[in-house]
């Protein structure tokens, strides 16, 4: 099984034709930000564009997507805010929007609230014997938080919910200039930076039954 991931699309999907062997993916994740403060229309568009090479997809929104983006992702039936999703041994489950920002862009939540999110997706898939979790914001205080003046800025409360149940992946973005991969005790963090950088992850179940992930 073999899963592309790439988020902070930001309404550039040309890249998408530059995927190797995207449409042969078993699944693809979408990790919010779809869109430049776009609704679902603009939304639309984008997951119109990835739907044409492949159709399997999850998604959710990000902090640049406004809130009509995570109605449109509950119309189509691949919502990961606040949800979790088993496909075979995995359990994957997100959470979009960001923590708050200096910026006041139109879909961020306190701390509180992404804590009961990420609660509420785990719920869902908490028997899975392996765990994806799908954050927009990344983990406070990690390669994959930092600005380029060294500021970490992520969410505390996704870094405090990764130590605690320690999922097996945590695929992010939000921080474009944080393409990076960092680890939280037994969690790899993945943040592959804007996709059209270009930047995506592929995780794939490797023979005798190994999960690997990677930044491309």
């Amino acid at each position: 099984m073999k899963i592309v991931a790439f988020g902070d699309i930001h309404m550039d999907y040309a890249i998408l034709d530059r995927i190797p062997r995207l449409s042969e993916a078993d699944l693809v994740i979408i990790t919010g930000d779809l869109t430049n403060f776009g609704g679902r229309h603009e939304a639309a568009i984008v997951l119109d564009a990835v739907r044409r090479i492949n159709p399997t997809v999850l998604a959710l929104l990000g902090n640049l997507d406004r809130p009509s983006v995570d109605a449109y992702l509950d119309e189509a039936g691949i919502n990961l805010h606040g949800r979790g999703v088993v496909r075979g041994e995995l359990g994957i489950f997100g959470v979009g929007g960001s923590n708050p920002t200096p910026f006041n862009t139109p879909t961020e939540y306190p701390e509180e609230e992404l804590a009961r999110l990420v609660r509420q997706g785990y719920g869902q898939v908490v028997s899975a014997p392996v765990k994806v979790l799908v954050s927009h914001p990344p983990p406070h205080g990690t390669a994959t938080d930092r600005l380029r003046n060294g500021a970490h800025v992520g969410s505390t409360a996704i870094r405090e919910f990764i130590e605690a149940e320690q999922p097996h992946f945590c695929l992010t973005g939000h921080i474009h200039e944080s393409r990076e991969v960092d680890t939280l005790g037994d969690t790899l963090i993945l943040n592959p930076g804007m996709l059209g950088s270009p930047g995506w992850i592929e995780l794939e179940r490797k023979a005798g039954g190994n999960w690997t992930a990677r930044l491309n």
